[in-house]
Protein backbone atom coordinates (compact mmCIF):
# COMPACT_ATOMS: atom_id res chain seq x y z
CA UNK A 1 0.00 0.00 0.00
CA UNK A 2 1.05 3.57 -0.65
CA UNK A 3 1.64 6.54 1.46
CA UNK A 4 0.18 9.57 0.72
CA UNK A 5 0.93 12.58 2.14
CA UNK A 6 3.56 14.89 3.42
CA UNK A 7 6.24 12.33 3.46
CA UNK A 8 5.47 10.08 0.84
CA UNK A 9 8.84 8.58 0.04
CA UNK A 10 10.22 5.24 0.04
CA UNK A 11 10.24 3.81 3.42
CA UNK A 12 14.27 2.81 2.72
CA UNK A 13 16.61 4.12 0.76
CA UNK A 14 18.42 2.61 -2.60
CA UNK A 15 21.39 0.21 -2.45
CA UNK A 16 24.33 2.38 -2.91
CA UNK A 17 26.09 1.72 -6.21
CA UNK A 18 29.56 -0.56 -5.68
CA UNK A 19 32.88 1.43 -7.08
CA UNK A 20 34.08 -0.13 -10.27
CA UNK A 21 36.91 -2.55 -9.66
CA UNK A 22 39.89 -3.08 -11.08
CA UNK A 23 40.68 -4.53 -14.24
CA UNK A 24 42.90 -7.80 -12.97
CA UNK A 25 40.52 -8.11 -9.54
CA UNK A 26 37.60 -8.17 -12.26
CA UNK A 27 39.48 -11.06 -14.35
CA UNK A 28 40.33 -13.23 -11.44
CA UNK A 29 43.75 -13.60 -12.36
CA UNK A 30 46.76 -12.36 -10.50
CA UNK A 31 46.96 -8.41 -9.90
CA UNK A 32 50.78 -8.82 -9.58
CA UNK A 33 51.09 -9.70 -12.81
CA UNK A 34 50.80 -6.21 -14.24
CA UNK A 35 52.07 -4.13 -11.12
CA UNK A 36 55.10 -6.05 -11.41
CA UNK A 37 56.17 -4.71 -14.24
CA UNK A 38 55.05 -1.25 -14.07
CA UNK A 39 56.91 -0.95 -10.69
CA UNK A 40 59.83 -2.18 -12.25
CA UNK A 41 59.18 0.38 -14.95
CA UNK A 42 59.12 3.43 -12.76
CA UNK A 43 62.22 2.12 -10.66
CA UNK A 44 64.11 1.74 -13.69
CA UNK A 45 63.05 5.31 -15.29
CA UNK A 46 63.80 6.85 -11.58
CA UNK A 47 67.66 4.72 -11.27
CA UNK A 48 68.50 6.32 -15.15
CA UNK A 49 67.26 9.48 -14.62
CA UNK A 50 69.49 10.07 -11.83
CA UNK A 51 72.43 8.71 -13.98
CA UNK A 52 71.47 11.13 -16.75
CA UNK A 53 71.35 14.07 -14.24
CA UNK A 54 74.76 12.90 -12.26
CA UNK A 55 76.53 12.20 -16.12
CA UNK A 56 75.04 15.46 -17.19
CA UNK A 57 76.48 17.69 -14.07
CA UNK A 58 79.89 15.76 -14.55
CA UNK A 59 79.53 16.89 -18.58
CA UNK A 60 78.81 20.45 -17.43
CA UNK A 61 82.18 20.55 -15.34
CA UNK A 62 84.39 18.92 -18.05
CA UNK A 63 82.41 21.73 -20.71
CA UNK A 64 83.25 24.84 -18.56
CA UNK A 65 86.55 23.39 -18.66
CA UNK A 66 87.25 23.86 -22.00
CA UNK A 67 86.06 20.63 -23.64
CA UNK A 68 83.93 21.54 -26.78
CA UNK A 69 82.24 18.07 -27.43
CA UNK A 70 81.43 18.04 -24.00
CA UNK A 71 78.39 20.76 -24.53
CA UNK A 72 76.75 17.85 -27.15
CA UNK A 73 77.05 15.24 -24.22
CA UNK A 74 75.42 17.13 -21.47
CA UNK A 75 72.90 18.60 -23.93
CA UNK A 76 71.98 14.74 -24.68
CA UNK A 77 72.19 13.76 -21.36
CA UNK A 78 69.84 16.79 -20.19
CA UNK A 79 67.28 15.59 -22.89
CA UNK A 80 67.28 11.76 -21.77
CA UNK A 81 67.06 12.76 -18.38
CA UNK A 82 63.76 14.54 -19.45
CA UNK A 83 63.11 11.90 -20.89
CA UNK A 84 62.91 9.39 -18.37
CA UNK A 85 61.59 11.47 -15.68
CA UNK A 86 58.46 11.86 -18.02
CA UNK A 87 58.01 8.29 -18.60
CA UNK A 88 58.61 7.29 -15.42
CA UNK A 89 55.76 9.70 -14.26
CA UNK A 90 53.32 8.24 -16.70
CA UNK A 91 54.10 5.01 -16.11
CA UNK A 92 53.48 6.12 -11.64
CA UNK A 93 50.15 7.96 -13.45
CA UNK A 94 49.44 4.03 -14.71
CA UNK A 95 50.28 2.12 -11.83
CA UNK A 96 47.85 4.37 -9.69
CA UNK A 97 45.50 3.78 -11.92
CA UNK A 98 45.86 -0.13 -11.95
CA UNK A 99 45.89 0.23 -8.18
CA UNK A 100 42.85 2.61 -7.86
CA UNK A 101 44.18 5.80 -6.14
CA UNK A 102 42.59 7.45 -9.75
CA UNK A 103 39.66 7.04 -11.28
CA UNK A 104 39.53 5.68 -15.00
CA UNK A 105 38.31 8.06 -17.62
CA UNK A 106 36.11 5.52 -19.10
CA UNK A 107 33.49 5.52 -16.23
CA UNK A 108 30.53 6.72 -16.58
CA UNK A 109 29.83 9.90 -15.47
CA UNK A 110 27.18 10.49 -12.83
CA UNK A 111 23.56 11.52 -13.52
CA UNK A 112 23.26 15.37 -13.50
CA UNK A 113 21.60 17.03 -10.41
CA UNK A 114 18.07 18.38 -10.73
CA UNK A 115 18.24 22.37 -10.92
CA UNK A 116 16.67 23.58 -8.23
CA UNK A 117 16.47 20.91 -5.37
CA UNK A 118 14.10 18.82 -4.14
CA UNK A 119 11.47 21.40 -4.44
CA UNK A 120 11.66 21.73 -8.04
CA UNK A 121 12.02 18.05 -8.83
CA UNK A 122 8.40 17.82 -7.02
Amino acid sequence: MESSGKHAGKRRAEPAAQPPTSESAASGGRPWAKLLPLALGVTLCVVAWGYLVYAAIDFGATARGGEPRAWWFLAMASLGAVVCLFVGLLLVARLMRLVGVTKNEDAEPPPPRPIGGKRAAR
